[in-house]
């Protein structure tokens, strides 16, 4: 599996920021595939009968799902590297879960603060 990477400047890989896509629970047959950007912008979802198709179906797959790289590109113009965390990682992830956890905490205090 070869993950997606847009790098028009031709940066180091690793500075690019990263895109996730993850398992974000559910049933068998409906599972909740998400992507959310490193800056913790929510990018799009997908309801997949199993994991093992998430990678494709979000994009994070290179080649796979042009159509959602036209996005991708506008929340990113300067580049972007994507990656998929399996449910049984997302809390073990170190950038993910923070990612997560911050803008749960920021849903929180909008939601006080009206």
């Amino acid at each position: 599996m070869k993950y997606a990477v847009f790098n028009p400047h031709d940066k180091p890989i690793d500075t690019l920021p990263v895109i996730y896509g993850f398992n974000n629970g559910g049933q068998p047959g409906w599972y909740h595939a998400t992507l959310v950007a490193e800056d913790g912008t929510f990018l799009g979802g997908h309801l997949c009968s199993g994991e093992c198709y998430m990678p494709g179906d979000l994009g994070i797959l290179e080649g796979s799902r042009p159509d959602r790289h036209e996005g991708f590109r506008k929340h990113y113009p300067d580049g972007y590297r994507m990656e998929f965390v399996g449910f049984d990682e997302v809390k073990s992830h170190p950038k993910l879960w923070t990612i997560l956890s911050e803008s749960n905490n920021r849903m929180r205090q909008d939601e006080e603060a009206k």
